[in-house]
């Protein structure tokens, strides 16, 4: 078995190179033979997003066709860390004053403790079994300053969104994990995780008997506009629809410039470990929350829900192409730095997903020039995200009061080397993590 210490010096020999969360999805089964002539609306896309979107319209008595380029569940919903957070991770408090004002910050971070809670009561209400915890999220500093830099963030979410966290110094750091790589770091203990795959299950069950018709393997290549609707315009016919929704995120809007230029695809890698003895496991990780660090190329991981695994995560490495082994090296490295002492333990899994990532960092709902209803954008923090804003955006297209968002009408801007942009991150990565390296 390819052991950590292995795959760090790119000597591999056995790894799945599917997500570890695949292993809990249904079997996958075929579609109907032929897709509808119409529905009232169609969705692109059958993630996080596009199930509670479909969700929501079919309980409100709408015909729903959701429709998937590959397997249901493909991209990024059933590849991620299942980790839940607010999804206000990407600014700092005092940066997101800056920018929006004192009302709107505050609003926003408001609304990203709501997306948080909302994906807990569904889960209930649903009674999805997939491991869902109110865990709490330790974040490391990587350098002394990151530190105290997260405490007065810490401190600025308490006074203007009445969010708990508290702060763990280096010297008592061993509570939290079994390291000395971090200087200290903050704790949001309200913060959760989730098994991804069974997430997504239990999303297209529900959706399923809520009336929605959830269709794989059908790529859509064009969406036009047509007098009272859309034509659909897929590889398996032609579909009309009053209405459309795009919820795709960092994967394929081809067939709507509008939303294609706003998008950069990123991609983010994760490993899983090989079943590990239980107590070293809990000895690693104590507090039992899910994790991540401070640095500008971030790591995240966690203790897998359902078997001692660990899933471990991170930016994209070298561009040998997302199944080649060798291309999930520098996660490996990266966990041998902070657990130094699980150079033995063995890898079964590498895989990536693309996060949707926008030139504000800010997700966007809302509708293009042509009408097409749309929500994408996560920047890294879908699970809540993509939930939330799904139903937000059914809502919207209903015309209901309650599908407003703080994040409803924000500018979405374009950038005029789109088309160039994802060429360059791989750079982009390899250049933060230079500057993280050269500033420890």
């Amino acid at each position: 078995m390819t052991t950590l210490a292995d795959l760090a010096q790119e000597h591999v020999t056995d790894l799945a190179m599917e997500p570890y969360w695949w292993r809990s999805l249904p079997q996958e089964t075929e579609g109907p033979e032929q897709i509808p002539e119409k529905t009232d609306v169609a969705i692109v896309g059958s993630g996080f997003t596009g199930l509670s979107a479909a969700l929501t319209l079919a309980r409100e008595g709408r015909s729903v066709t959701v429709l998937e380029a590959g397997r249901l569940g493909l991209g990024a919903s059933t590849r991620n860390g299942g980790q839940v957070g607010s999804g206000n991770q990407k600014f700092r408090v005092a940066t997101l004053i800056e920018m929006m004002g004192v009302q709107k910050a505050e609003a926003m971070l408001r609304e990203g403790v709501a997306m948080l809670d909302h994906i807990g009561a569904l889960v209930h209400e649903l009674k999805i079994e997939c491991f869902f915890a109110r865990c709490g999220r330790f974040r490391g500093a990587v350098r002394p300053s990151h530190y105290e830099a997260m405490a007065r963030d810490m401190e600025d979410l308490r006074r203007h969104a009445q969010v708990e966290s508290f702060m763990v110094p280096r010297s008592e750091q061993h509570r939290e994990i079994d390291t000395d790589y971090f200087f200290g770091g903050s704790v949001l203990p309200q913060d959760a995780s989730l098994h991804p795959g069974l997430y997504h299950a239990g999303l297209s069950d529900a959706a399923a008997k809520a009336g929605a018709q959830l269709i794989g393997k059908t790529p859509v290549r064009a969406v036009q506009p047509e007098a009272e609707g859309f034509s659909v315009h897929t590889d398996r016919g032609t579909l009309w629809a009053r209405d459309v929704i795009i919820a795709t995120n960092g994967y394929r809007q081809n067939f709507n410039k509008f939303c294609h230029k706003r998008i950069v695809p990123v991609t983010s890698s994760l490993i899983a470990t090989a079943p590990m003895n239980r107590e070293r496991l809990n000895a690693l990780f104590p507090s039992g929350r899910v994790y991540g660090n401070s640095a500008r190329v971030f790591s995240y991981f966690r203790k897998a829900p359902d078997e001692s695994r660990i899933i471990w995560g991170g930016r994209v490495g070298r561009n040998a192409g997302e199944m080649d082994p060798r291309s999930y090296a520098h996660l490996a490295s990266d966990m041998l730095k902070v657990f130094p002492q699980i150079a033995d333990v063995g890898v079964t899994h590498a895989w990536s997903g693309r996060i949707g990532y926008t030139f504000d960092e800010f997700p966007h709902l809302g509708r293009t020039p042509d009408g097409i209803h749309y929500a994408m954008g996560y920047c890294g923090t879908g699970v809540s995200r993509s939930t939330w804003f799904g139903r937000k955006i059914a809502l919207q297209l209903l015309g209901k009061y309650e599908g407003f968002s703080e994040f409803t009408g924000l500018r979405f801007p374009s950038h005029p080397f789109q088309t160039f942009a994802p060429m360059a991150v791989p750079l982009f990565e390899q250049w933060y993590r230079a500057k993280d390296a050269l500033e420890k």
